[in-house]
């Protein structure tokens, strides 16, 4: 501890109704990566912005250097050399990649004036010491999230960040993608930085963070090296108890089809893709990253238009050409971007869980055409009960929550539309392990109750783990089903990858 470049003691920040950091503590090094690991609500978020100046501690010190230090706001923290790298970047996509890297700090020539040559050139070396191989003039909503990511590194690198918090910085990469990212992590290692890694994979905290330091419910657990832990005690020290199986077991009898797909096919995402869903069945949809599955799911929809195909919905056939016409079919879908697509985040918890069920909210006769605010209350607290939400009240803006609350109110919002079909794009992404093993729960209990559900998911354990059958895409293709009995972690990466050549089915 005494070599710490930062450490924070004690720290303490409370909101209206709720204590979100109780005297908390957290060292960082340099040339290391810390983990910092908890659940979701365990208060990692609130800590971030404690370190970025975004939040004001109500108690506790910051000791940068063994000097008390003290954030107004993002500037000064900015300015002690403290960055972060969100999950989603937080960067301007109307401005160039090079205006990204040196916004509030561009190199100036004569009069003042921002020297546009200067600061190209510059980001030009910043980016070639992340590896990115991208044009500095480029418009950076032209660049996928990974470059992005390469982008806000290379920003921390030109104010010379001494501190680097990357805030699940994985979630929306591809293999390949996540590679390159740790061998980033090792050269910032090696420049002296110290590096906060905040994750949900173990797999990736057991590969390149030196320590971690446990939050369970706002407050401090315990701290180690990672080399003298293993993954079992770390689940036990953010969760207060052993997590077995994650995976509930099976309790519901498949039944007959209600979902027919046959010959979907979209110009650019994917094409010739047929499938059948039982009630009571979870589906599961496995790829690697530009398979066409979630484009497959929109389509289905009715957010973007297939060229050809036909959905079969209990024997009625589904023009999707609108979400609209999606639900009032009894197909809903719970979408990967829970934040930019899935909820409005500006909005409390019981406007987003009654906004698609206007109608069952709605006063009758007289009055009728105007939201009952009981009822939209009633209705919420129906569903969120049974998701166990965590949140001071209902009336509290969803941007307020967790990851893993915040993915509760996405699927509330559309169980009480009472749908036939519930489609789940990665329905765990991003969440903490005991949220996963809630929502997970919750799928077996929602396929035991009769509805048809699919799932997205790019982790094999999870479609290992809660698929009844399997279906397997590449490049916008089906390339493999199997049923849960006989698919494998090999099977499933061999054929999504096209390791064998040709197509398997089980």
């Amino acid at each position: 501890m005494d070599n710490a470049l930062l450490s924070l003691q004690g720290i303490t920040k409370v909101f209206p109704g709720v204590r979100a950091l109780s005297e908390v503590a957290l060292e960082l090094y340099s040339g290391e990566v810390t983990a910092l690991v908890g659940e979701n609500g365990a208060g990692k978020s609130t800590l971030v912005k404690v370190l970025t100046g975004i939040h004001s501690p109500d108690g506790g010190q910051i000791l940068l250097d063994g000097k008390t230090v003290k954030f107004a706001n993002p500037h000064d923290a900015a300015s002690a050399g403290i960055t972060a790298i969100h999950q989603e970047t937080v960067l301007f996509d109307d401005l160039s990649v090079a205006e990204n890297i040196f916004i509030g700090h561009a190199p100036r020539g004569r009069f003042g004036l921002i020297d546009r040559g200067a600061m190209r050139r510059e980001a030009a070396v910043l980016l070639e010491k992340v590896g990115a191989r991208i044009d500095p003039s480029t418009r950076l909503r032209n660049l996928g999230i990974a470059s992005k990511h390469q982008v806000a590194i290379a920003r921390a690198l030109s104010i010379d960040a001494r501190i680097v918090i990357m805030d699940e910085p994985t979630a929306a990469l591809s293999q390949q993608e996540i590679e390159e990212l740790y061998a980033l992590v090792e050269t910032l290692k090696r420049d002296g930085k110290a590096i906060l890694f905040i994750s949900h994979k173990f797999d990736e905290i057991f590969r390149i963070a030196d320590r971690y330091t446990v939050f369970r419910d706002g407050e401090f657990v315990g701290r180690g090296r990672i080399k003298e832990t293993d993954s079992a005690s770390l689940v036990r020290m953010m969760v207060g108890r052993d997590v077995e199986g994650v995976f509930p077991p099976r309790t519901s009898e498949i039944g007959e089809p209600v979902v027919e797909v046959s010959g979907y096919a979209h110009p650019t995402e994917f094409d010739d893709l047929s499938f059948t869903l039982c009630r009571g069945e979870i589906l599961g949809f496995y790829g690697l990253v530009g398979a066409g599955r979630s484009e497959l799911m929109q389509s289905l929809f009715g957010m973007t238009r297939p060229s050809s195909g036909v959905l079969v919905i209990d024997g009625v056939t589904v023009t999707s050409s609108s979400p609209a016409d999606a639900i009032a079919a009894g197909l809903v879908y719970v979408p990967e971007d829970r934040g930019g697509q899935g909820a409005i985040t500006g909005l409390p918890i019981f406007r987003n869980v009654s906004l698609p069920s206007l109608s069952a909210v709605s006063h009758e006769g007289i009055r009728g055409g105007f939201v009952s605010m009981a009822k939209e209350f009633a209705l919420t607290q129906k569903y969120v009960s049974r998701l166990e939400l965590k949140a001071s009240a209902l009336d509290q803006q969803v941007g307020q929550l967790s990851g893993g609350n915040q993915q509760k109110v996405v699927i509330a919002k559309w169980l009480a539309t009472q749908p036939k079909v519930i489609i789940l794009d990665e329905p765990t992404k991003g969440i903490d392990i005991g949220s996963k093993a809630a929502v997970h729960a919750f799928m077996r209990e929602l396929a035991a109750e009769g509805l048809a559900v699919i799932m997205v998911s790019s982790e094999i354990p999870e479609v290992l783990g809660m698929s009844d059958r399997i279906f397997v895409m590449r490049a916008g293709r089906k390339v493999a089903e199997y049923d849960r009995d006989s698919a494998t972690p090999e099977l499933l990466v061999r054929a999504a990858a096209g390791i064998d050549g040709s197509a398997q089915a089980a």
